[in-house]
């Protein structure tokens, strides 16, 4: 990409506090970004080819929304827990294989999506992330879900498409979790904690594609009480497709207002 260019693409972010450049074929981050670095509220440089993200990304202090979706980037530096007022951060089809220990302090986080990177652990930094809503950590190579996930202050989370085959009780315990995505992983139904459906705050649980059929949750304790929770199998009651609808509208308007 030519100089005159991001030339261009630097003036209207000046103007705007809006950057975007994607799709270009980028191997390095623009340094020349940086001269924007107290201003800026908006990066988007996914589609890119960038394999690393310089430390100075820690100097841009007011970003708000961080765009690095289809990239190459295998680690992210520390100074990344330095962006206080971030509340989207989108890292999909990267090759993540952890996250820096300063990720913890991303204090106004809402919105964070690791899809298709090669998480092989929870990452437990996102248990100290008080605001955060949605987590996207599908398509990696998650084999459990520990006890500190009681922490967790999402409203959804999905870990679609890893490789769990165990789930903590704990889980049970989320203050806020109300959409819980497990399809298409490694789950004996033995290993689906009865607390889940009978003493959680989870409106939605999604389990098909596990290594057993929907139609077997029904031999779970519980089930009889909370069954409208789970999604993926053929709801015969009124009463549970009403059941259904009433706590998805709840959580929608859970999202809208908060």
């Amino acid at each position: 990409m030519g100089n005159s260019a991001l030339k261009a693409h630097l003036e209207t972010a000046q103007k705007t506090g809006v950057f975007q450049l994607t799709g270009k074929g980028l191997n390095e981050f623009p340094m020349d970004l940086q001269r924007l670095a107290s201003s800026l509220r908006t990066m988007d440089l996914s589609g890119n080819k960038i394999e690393t993200l310089p430390s100075v990304i820690g100097h841009f202090t007011t970003l708000k929304s961080l765009n690095l979706n289809s990239n190459k980037l295998a680690v992210l530096p520390e100074d990344v827990g330095k962006l206080k007022k971030l509340e989207a951060l989108h890292l999909n089809s990267n090759s993540l294989r952890q996250l820096p220990s300063s990720f913890g302090q991303l204090a106004a986080l809402k919105t964070l999506n690791l899809s298709g990177n090669q998480l092989r652990e929870f990452p437990l930094q996102l248990c100290r992330l008080r605001h955060l809503d949605v987590v996207d950590l599908s398509k990696n190579r998650i084999q459990r879900l520990p006890d500190e996930l009681e922490q967790l202050q999402a409203i959804e989370l999905n870990v679609n498409q890893n490789q769990v085959s165990q789930i903590s009780s704990h889980i049970s315990r989320c203050p806020r979790l109300k959409v819980l995505r497990i399809e298409e992983n490694c789950l004996e139904i033995s290993m689906i904690p009865v607390s889940i459906l009978a003493d959680s705050q989870i409106a939605l649980l999604a389990v098909e594609g596990n290594l057993f059929e929907i139609k077997n949750l029904r031999d779970l304790e519980g089930y009889d009480k909370v069954g409208h929770k789970v999604c993926g199998q053929q709801l015969s009651s009124a009463y549970g497709i009403r059941t259904l609808i009433k706590d998805l509208l709840s959580t929608l308007r859970f999202w809208y207002w908060s």
